[in-house]
This record gives structure tokens, sequence and C-alpha cells, in this order.
């Protein structure tokens, strides 16, 4: 039996309260070709927003100085009275995948998991990503605990699952059990995930999802789909043209859900999004999708891309979040990169 085994562990749902967002500055030009030069905007944008009611903890690469990132969020009348900076090496600006998990350790004092990352099983270059968690650790000085599984670290991103606070996490199939693309952890099965939810992450209900959407670089990750907006309530990206390849798959996820039941019996309210008009770059679909939004201490970061369902979309997450602002962010260059506002920010809780 592992030490974790003795211990009661809860990942806390991304609504509860944050002491501050971790955000690594954007360094990696060939996640964003020919765009790069307005993604700086984008995340200015971001941290304007999130510093309000916030610490907003930026990670900057050595090489990316310190005073040129404030020079520039200065530039766009960004108040840094609630921002620091961290000079740490990475990879990619993707700290949802490759950050840290802050769960509730004995459900009270909060305590880092270093789950591992491997670029999503696809890119050569993530080590530098993989020490981040290890490196956020030690700023706070945090415990730490590398999970392991059969002798072997177990590789677990962020943004494969969505959790309510009380036991129920989301996921999809495609991401944590493909056998053949993208593979996380070979020897693992359903069983395997669900006893590793258990034990770390203190869950008790899993609802596995279908696939992936179209143009999703990460094989299927959760927060493309279906987001947790309470307890017992989701949100669920559908798509009504039978056209396009991610309405059946959408379906058959509608389907799951209303089958699915908690613990004790209840169901799930299961909330509609509408999907944004394919985006394409160089042929091939972008990941745009409402789903990626960003829940902060007082608002609702969501993504938006220039198209008639944004309104919508902004109008039903305003209804489902009557105490937070919610504040659309223009995404059309950001999801370039195959990610949007919940994929570059991540929650550290109030311990």
């Amino acid at each position: 039996m592992s030490d974790s085994q003795t211990i009661s562990y809860r990942l806390p749902a991304e609504w509860e309260p944050h002491k501050a967002t971790w955000i690594v500055w954007p360094q990696n030009a060939s996640d964003w070709p020919g765009k790069f030069s307005k993604i700086k905007w984008v995340y200015s944008k971001i941290i304007s927003n999130l510093s309000t009611s916030e610490k907003v903890k930026i990670i900057v690469n050595p090489g990316e100085t310190q005073k040129r990132v404030e020079n520039f969020l200065k530039k766009d009348s960004v108040d840094l009275t609630n921002v620091e900076f961290h000079e740490c090496s990475t990879n990619r600006s993707w700290i949802r995948d490759s950050g840290p998990f802050f769960v509730k350790k004995d459900l009270k004092e909060l305590n880092v998991l270093d789950f591992s990352f491997n670029g999503w099983a696809k890119y050569p270059d993530w080590k530098n990503d993989n020490l981040v968690p290890k490196f956020i650790a030690e700023t706070l000085c945090f415990d730490s605990q590398k999970p392991t599984r059969f002798g072997k670290e177990i590789v677990l991103e962020g943004g494969s699952i969505d959790v309510n606070g009380r036991g129920c996490l989301i996921t999809t199939k495609q991401c944590l059990l493909s056998l053949d693309k993208q593979v996380r952890n070979p020897s693992f099965r359903k069983k395997d995930y669900e006893e590793t939810f258990s034990e770390y992450l203190g869950i008790t209900d899993v609802v596995w999802l279908n696939g992936a959407i179209e143009g999703d670089d990460t094989n299927g990750h959760i927060d493309g789909i279906c987001r947790f907006t309470g307890p017992e309530t989701v949100v669920l990206c559908l798509e009504n043209n039978p056209r396009y390849p991610n309405c059946s798959l959408l379906r058959k996820n509608l389907e799951i859900l209303q089958d699915f039941r908690f613990e004790d019996g209840r169901t799930i309210e299961i909330v509609p999004l509408p999907m944004p008009s394919p985006m394409f770059f160089k042929g091939e679909r972008l990941p745009a999708t409402y789903a990626n939004f960003y829940i902060s201490n007082e608002k609702i970061l969501t993504p938006t891309y220039d198209d008639p369902k944004d309104q919508e979309a902004l109008g039903i997450l305003s209804e489902l979040f009557p105490t937070r602002d919610v504040v659309g962010i223009n995404c059309v260059d950001l999801v370039w990169g195959g990610g949007a506002i919940h994929c570059m920010t991540k929650e550290e809780p109030i311990c």
C-alpha cells in the first residue's frame, strides 16, 4: 500500500476560491505559425481580466526577461499590482496540461501532485514542461508527490479531466484509453485510471465520454467537449449540423450523460453549448470550442471566434454563473496553437 492510500485527497472544483492563476508567457513561435506576434496581446487581455480578483503568477523563460514582459503589459495598460513573475525554462505555454494538480490533503492542507507530462505522447520537446510542477511546488514551499502505479510514473494532463469537487470526474475514452494513438500509459485500462482517480483525487464517480472533436491535437481532452459548471450540472458541446463529423460524436456523449447516475442515484443536469462554425488552418480543422472557458474568482473568461454563436454561448454561461461576469476573449488567433483559455491557465486554490 502506498503512503497516499492512508491520506484523503480531494481535487477542488475550478469554481472554488483561488489564491492565484498560473500562466506561462508564450515563447514557442511554432505553436502559432504566422500568428505569434498577435498572441501576446491575447495573453495581456487575459492577465488584465484575471488580476482584478486574484494574483496572476507568470512564468517566463530565462531568456525572456521579466522587464521585457512587464513593459509589454504596461504598454497594454495592464495593472501589475496583482501580478508576479517567476523564471523557469519551459517548452510550451499550455500549463493546464503540464502544470501541477493542487489537491487538498486530509481535506484541508494544500498539496501538489506532480503527474508526469510527455508532450501529449506526440511532441519530442516536453522535458522542461515536465519539471514545471516541481518548480511551482518548490516556489510555494509545498509538499509534492509523484503519483505512480506498477512502479512507473503516471502521465495525466489537466485538460484530460474535469471535476465537480465532490467526487465526480469526467474524461474521454479516446484520450486516456487509446492503445494505438498518443498512448499516455500503455499498461493502463479503465480500472487502473479509476483507482488512480480514487486514490489521488478523491473520485468516486467517473463518467467516460467518447472521442475527440475534429482538430483536437490532444486526442480527446475533455475541456473541449464537456465541463462542470456546478456540482450536478455540466455544459456539453453539441453540433446541430449533421454534415459535420462532430455531430454524431457529441450526440453520443449526450446519451452517455443522460444515462449517468451519481452514487446516490441522482441524475446530472445537461446544458447544451453550441459549437462555432468550423475554423481551418492549412486545410486542417482547428479545435474551436466554447467549452474551453476558465473560471476565475469573479469572471468566466470565454473564448469567442467572431462567430454568430458567440453571443449565444456567452448568454448560456451567464445564466449558469450569475455571480460572475462572463467575459468574451477573442481566440481566433490563440486557437491556431491547438487550444484556448482553459489550456493556458492553472488555478492555485486557497489553502
